[in-house]
């Protein structure tokens, strides 16, 4: 159950910096305890001009702290800034699914994260100042804490610029379709870790409704279902894909075998099995990594882009992960308890339905390119020398419906050839 949680976590922009902010408050309170610890010590020696020593040089520090708080501010609206134009960018070029990326992005919630710590740190630090001047009413001077504001401030410095840098980079179409091909094949092993062997399901007993708000199937509580499931001696079938958009009322869970259905227990199941939101992830979503880069190729060819090397690249990356799928075992994941018995049966996409999803809409709108279309020719003849024999049968299709669409779209047959010919590069 932590898995999706943590994924949610992840698509989400606010986890980072509040913690940052908590985590602040108590690092300042260990630095404020440390800074009246060593005053308290002084003050037993009865070293009141070190004492004195130090509340001058804590002075002298107070105005770096003083302009670094101002200034913080400042810094973050240029971060903000920055992130606000590379999201509207990049989801402008490319597609709008591509922000999730830079709300993911590590980099961006850490360097946030510790600008804003920074700032408050800065504040809190500025309230430890004491009017008094008299070493022997002093009762804390905030050295330690000076010191750990301006760490701080070096880190904030070096975090920026590995910011710039990764951001210049997630602007760029290749860095961006290979982050989204990593997170798609990630998908791909985990979906095919599970069993897909040939077991009969018993009849079916029963269906789970959805109770919740409508939305996009983004996670299945795997070892919450299985469970439940051995718990009250039946199978679960879950009758949406991942990705699919589930409404309230409709059936999200079948149950097959066991005795009569318990309603409290497959309630529970329904509600806290399952996981819906506003936009698809990639941490159960096979197909997800495949629909960006068939989008990001599709935006590349309109007749407002018209870009067919961006659609080349997308289509090294489709078939870099049908290449990745080809052998891998497909369709429906068996989940198993610990002694080996199905419990929760899940359709995942087939190999049928990934050359479909990869080919199908840019076969029909890429006729007329010919450096997207011997791009493809390559890829599919590629994909034929690495899929099994009964595999082969969609990537036929696919070449010869393309072949079809040639042909009906150029018209000069010198053109034709061209276009057919098939070249890895596009036109290499």
């Amino acid at each position: 159950m932590l898995s999706p949680l943590r994924e949610h976590l992840r698509d989400t922009f606010w986890f980072a910096p509040t913690a940052g902010l908590v985590c602040v408050v108590v690092l300042w309170m260990v630095a404020a305890t440390a800074d009246a610890a060593i005053v308290d010590h002084l003050r037993e020696r009865r070293a009141y001009e070190e004492i004195s020593d130090l509340t001058s040089i804590a002075e002298d520090a107070k105005t770096v702290v003083t302009t670094v708080s101002s200034a913080m501010m400042t810094f973050i609206g240029v971060v903000f800034s920055i992130s606000l134009v590379a999201v509207q960018m990049a989801s402008g070029q490319l597609t709008p699914r591509v922000v999730r990326i830079f709300v993911r992005s590590r980099i961006s919630k850490l360097t946030l994260t510790v600008f804003l710590s920074t700032f408050l740190f800065s504040l809190l630090v500025l309230t430890s100042y004491e009017s008094e001047t008299d070493p022997e009413r002093i009762t804390t001077v905030p050295l330690v804490q000076s010191v750990v504001t301006l760490l701080l401030v070096g880190l904030s410095l070096l975090l920026f610029i590995a910011y710039v840098t990764t951001t210049l980079r997630l602007m760029q179409v290749g860095p961006v379709v290979d982050r989204i091909t990593r997170e798609a094949l990630g998908a791909l092993v985990r979906q095919s870790a599970g069993g897909r062997d040939l077991d009969v399901l018993p009849p079916e007993t029963g269906r789970i409704v959805h109770r919740g708000r409508a939305g996009v199937l983004r996670d299945v509580y795997v070892a919450r279902l299985v469970r439940v499931a051995r718990r009250q001696g039946m199978v679960l079938r879950l009758i949406p894909r991942i990705g699919d958009y589930v409404v309230p009322g409709t059936p999200v869970l079948a149950v097959h075998g066991g005795r009569a259905p318990v309603p409290g227990a497959l309630r529970s199941a329904g509600v806290v099995g399952v996981s819906v939101g506003v936009e698809r992830t990639f941490h159960q979503d096979v197909a997800f990594g495949l629909r960006q880069l068939v989008d990001i190729a599709l935006r590349a060819m309109s007749s407002a882009v018209n870009d067919p090397t961006t659609a080349v690249q997308c289509l090294d990356r489709i078939v870099q992960f049908l290449a990745a799928a080809a052998a891998r075992p497909l369709g429906t994941v068996r989940h198993r308890d610990r002694r080996g018995v199905v419990r929760l049966v899940q359709d995942v996409p087939g190999w049928n339905d990934l050359v479909d999803l990869a080919f199908t809409e840019l076969r029909l709108c890429t006729a007329g390119s010919p450096q997207v279309t011997r791009r493809m020719l390559a890829g599919i003849d590629d994909l034929l020398l690495l899929a099994p024999p009964e595999r082969r049968e969609p990537l036929l299709r696919h070449r010869a419906l393309l072949q079809q669409a040639v042909e009906r779209t150029v018209a000069q047959s010198a053109d034709r050839v061209f276009a057919m010919e098939a070249d890895r590069q596009g036109i290499g």
